[in-house]
């Protein structure tokens, strides 16, 4: 595509961009000009978040721990060398801990210093998981951040808040829903939800799978 044809593209439609797309292109314009950035680079960049990092990778390294209990041993044994082994790379120095909820103890992760999280595997942190309420009342009252996500826990269920750092990040293992014996770890995927791998949700329920 020439840079006419570009241009002529951007101006027919420009009208269907929202005001802050339009201003990280006229950023992304300058920046670029300006010889600040590789649009190359740039490029790589987002098609990693939007391909290669997110909670589809955290959803299949869950779903794989629910139909193969070898992986699940090596997993929470060494969550960063189970999950790079399915080829999800972390970042240098990161190394990621797989904790497991069970129908005694449901784990949940914060982190209170400022927003540490495993982005290879959840990609982006949610806003509300960066929030100073969050991260204050998750170590607070966790059963009132849980009710607040709607989950309601028997009484008698331990709830451990888990702290992240800069170089240790945490992924919960939820339980896997009943009913889903035989279930295919991509069918098993479609349950698991990003809340679900931060402990603010559960997995959802056969019936409400896509």
């Amino acid at each position: 595509m020439s840079q006419h044809d570009h241009d002529h593209d951007d101006h027919q439609h420009g009208s269907e961009l929202s005001e802050t797309q339009l201003r990280v292109r006229a950023l992304e314009t300058v920046l670029t000009e300006k010889g600040y950035i590789d649009p190359a680079a740039l490029d790589a960049i987002i098609e990693a978040y939007e391909s290669k990092v997110g909670p589809h990778n955290g959803a299949r390294v869950v779903a794989k721990a629910w139909n193969d209990p070898a992986f699940k041993r090596d997993l929470l044994a060494d969550a960063s060398k189970a999950v790079s082994a399915l080829g999800h790379e972390s970042r240098v120095g990161d190394h990621l801990v797989a904790v497991e909820n069970t129908p005694k103890l449901h784990n949940m992760i914060v982190c209170t210093l400022c927003s540490c999280y495993p982005w290879e595997v959840l990609g982006l942190p949610p806003i509300w998981y960066k929030s100073a309420p969050y991260r204050s009342r998750a170590v607070k009252d966790p059963r009132g951040v849980l009710a607040d996500f709607g989950v309601s826990l028997p009484k008698d269920t331990e709830i451990r808040v888990w702290d992240s750092t800069a170089e240790t990040r945490f992924l919960v293992l939820p339980m896997r829903p009943p009913g889903t014996e035989g279930w295919s770890e991509e069918r098993l995927a479609g349950l698991v939800t990003r809340d679900s791998m931060i402990g603010t949700g559960i997995a959802k329920h056969p019936g409400e799978a896509a």
